[in-house]
């Protein structure tokens, strides 16, 4: 799900940037929605390498969730619903307001749509767990939403180029974690510091898996058929019939339980422009400094 290049300049000292009645509301819902997130991916990552522990096969975002037994599942998948709607809200939020400064350029414009179009996929994520959390898996699959599309005017093009556009999301992500440009989002600390190699790690596999499934989108556009494309699950499941698959599946699972970790961190210390305290310094400028 994308997520967007730095602000040009990472610290806010300029009080004429800040909105007079401020935006400060905003800091719980972003920090309760990248909690969420974090639970997504420690979920998916955890249960996956479960499974392979015990001689099964990494398991999708869907199948992870049903895992989730009792009252403490219950108690997660709730806990992952309300902070998938709160992701949501919170990536509508700062689009409309641009809360993280983006502006009104052509780059900007396109950063903030892309947070509307990552703000849908998490709200579907947040009704993905309250289907699991009802005991009602019978709708949509992803593979039968591509179908659909492929099989609707113009939809085989409309495929591709979302595809396209998740592959380069992907390539962004992947950049992302090569050039640290995280660093910029955060706010210099001694965990943020000491976390960096996780950080980057956990990037770098969540770009893997995005890649992945653009490029199974795009394959599924070229070919008329949806049966390669679809989410995680899928990805995994590319990875595995490959050279050395279970190894590379393995590191991967490993290294989004490190993306798990990277969203604990934004939610704990993550910079927004409008919102955070002026003067805030981030990674980059300790590192800097």
């Amino acid at each position: 799900m994308p997520q967007h290049t730095a602000p040009p300049d990472s610290r806010r000292d300029d009080p004429a940037d800040i909105p007079a009645g401020g935006f400060a509301w905003a800091i719980p819902v972003m920090q309760a929605g990248y909690a969420g997130r974090g639970l997504v991916y420690l979920l998916v990552g955890g249960a996956s390498l479960w499974s392979i522990w015990h001689g099964g096969e990494a398991e999708g975002t869907g199948e992870a969730m049903s895992r989730l037994q009792g009252a403490l599942g219950t108690a997660v998948l709730v806990l992952i619903a309300l902070g998938m709607f709160a992701y949501a809200a919170w990536r509508a939020v700062d689009s409309i307001w641009d809360l993280e400064d983006y502006g009104s350029s052509a780059k900007g414009l396109i950063a903030r749509a892309g947070m509307l179009t990552t703000g849908l996929v998490h709200l579907g994520l947040g009704g993905l767990a309250i289907t699991v959390l009802l005991g009602r898996r019978d709708g949509l699959g992803k593979t039968e939403l591509v179908n659909r599309l492929l099989a609707a005017p113009a939809g085989q093009a409309a495929a591709g180029i979302a595809g396209a556009l998740t592959l380069g999301a992907g390539a962004y992500y992947l950049h992302k974690a090569w050039s640290e440009g995280y660093r910029g989002h955060l706010k210099g600390n001694p965990a943020t510091l000491h976390l960096n190699l996780v950080l980057k790690a956990g990037m770098a596999a969540h770009g893997a898996v995005i890649a992945i499934i653009g490029l199974l989108m795009v394959q599924a556009a070229a070919y008329a058929s949806s049966h390669q494309a679809g989410g995680i699950g899928t990805a995994f499941d590319w990875l595995q019939d490959k050279a050395y698959g279970q190894i590379l599946v393995t590191l991967l699972c490993i290294g989004l339980l490190g993306f798990a970790v990277v969203c604990f961190v934004n939610a704990a210390w993550r910079i927004v422009p409008k919102a955070s305290d002026r003067g805030t310094q981030s990674l980059k400028d300790t590192l800097n400094s």
